[in-house]
């Protein structure tokens, strides 16, 4: 049996650039994207921005290193760096603003407004842990 070509099911495709109206990249952070990027080793061809389940109090969100970007990844491109998202991850954080803050004492990327899309308060009521 052979189908007709109007009957192939393709994949669906993906936006491969992700505008600063989806999610946005702080000057800061992205400094620091370049500043990581250029102490990492030559295969580190940016940062991976992800998702992971967190229980009560919702998604984890992080980052890491990485060596691939696949076919399907959204690509957030500055000025000395790319940061390479999933299309889940695009659906959870739909919205955010990707910063970095550094105040002497304590510095890390920050996640603001990932809540936005998904409507969640980022508070945990249910277990008394209060976020």
């Amino acid at each position: 049996m052979t189908q007709s070509t109007a009957e192939v099911q393709t994949a669906p495709e993906y936006a491969k650039e992700i505008t600063k109206e989806v999610i946005s990249i702080t000057q800061s952070a992205g400094e620091k994207f370049v500043e990581l990027l250029n102490q990492a080793d030559d295969e580190i061809t940016g940062v991976r921005v992800f998702v992971a389940g967190g229980g009560c109090s919702g998604m984890t969100y992080g980052m890491t290193f990485s060596t691939t970007e696949h076919d399907t990844d959204g690509i957030i491109a500055g000025e000395g760096y790319k940061v390479f998202v999933d299309p889940i991850t695009v659906n959870f954080m739909a919205g955010a603003e990707i910063d970095y803050m550094d105040n002497g004492v304590n510095a890390s990327f920050m996640f603001n407004n990932v809540f936005k899309s998904v409507g969640g308060s980022g508070l945990c009521s249910g277990c008394g842990g209060g976020g």
